[in-house]
């Protein structure tokens, strides 16, 4: 796999899903300002449309790889269709990442992996098994980070979640750990459903930040711009960056004072996260 694309796949704050089977929609998704655009095979594609699907990713892939940064969400790996997804990449994903619905088993992303070595995956977990194997899962050479599936993880686990989803906090801190214990970037969260709440939105990206996730998946272009204002910092908090990385660099790294505030290295560390999460411009 390239270091180009697994970079572009660990830094990236959104994801846009587009199902396979509806090929006048990847113009559309190619235009918008999402970091990825994933190509679906899986719930948005109904079973008869499958190899339609195919069909129309591998006709377009060549001009959108050139565009953008692409990923392909196949079915999971230990159903026909799944394995049918593994058979048809290994001959037309070249240049793409694959995210990896109901990813459960660690072994099933090295044999998938054997066939896709060019490819970085994203496992997405959304079952109780893919929470209990978290730590195998993204001990896989190959994985370029965890994202999550929480609609269908509340279906597996039997979850009635209120609107804050409250009851998925132990999922998303796990995930979050298993990421920081094995050196992935941050994991990427879940889906909001309601399009048209950008409020809502909002909300949901915060929380996700506040777990220590770096992204999010998205199912409509206009929730793009939202989610990436509500992973960048603000402009007070990006001048308060500055001026502590300035006061550490003037004081030599010791221990000072910046409004009241004892300025040590956790904080110039904190600092320099913020400002790798502002903008590029």
């Amino acid at each position: 796999m390239t270091n180009l694309l697994m970079t572009a796949i660990r830094e990236a704050r959104t994801f846009l899903f587009v199902p396979g089977n509806r090929p006048e929609r990847f113009s559309k998704a190619a235009a918008s300002a999402a970091d990825v655009i994933v190509l679906d095979l899986e719930d948005s594609v109904p079973p008869q449309d499958k190899e339609a699907a195919r069909e129309a990713i591998a006709a377009a892939l060549p001009a959108l790889i050139e565009q953008r940064t692409v990923m392909i969400r196949i079915n999971a790996l230990r159903t026909d269709v799944g394995r049918a997804d593994v058979a048809w990449a290994a001959t037309h994903g070249h240049g793409v990442a694959i995210m990896v619905s109901k990813a459960d088993d660690a072994g099933d992303l090295v044999a998938a992996l054997a066939r896709l070595p060019r490819c970085p995956l994203m496992p997405l977990i959304e079952s109780v098994d893919g929470y209990a194997g978290l730590d195998n899962i993204a001990q896989v050479a190959g994985v370029a980070r965890l994202s999550l599936g929480t609609i269908d993880f509340m279906v597996d686990a039997d979850m009635q979640c209120d609107a804050q989803e409250t009851q998925l906090a132990p999922l998303r801190f796990a995930t979050a750990m298993a990421s920081r214990r094995y050196g992935l970037a941050g994991p990427v969260d879940g889906v909001t459903v309601n399009v048209s709440d950008i409020a809502h939105l909002t909300e949901d990206t915060m929380r996700a930040l506040r777990f220590g996730f770096g992204g999010k998946l998205c199912i409509h272009p206009a929730q793009i711009g939202p989610v990436h204002a509500a992973l960048s910092p603000s402009r007070t908090e990006l001048d308060w960056a500055r001026r502590v990385i300035d006061m550490d660099q003037r004081s030599g790294g010791a221990a000072v004072q910046l409004d009241g505030r004892m300025v040590d290295a956790p904080v110039v560390a904190q600092a320099r996260r913020l400002l790798a999460r502002a903008p590029k411009e």
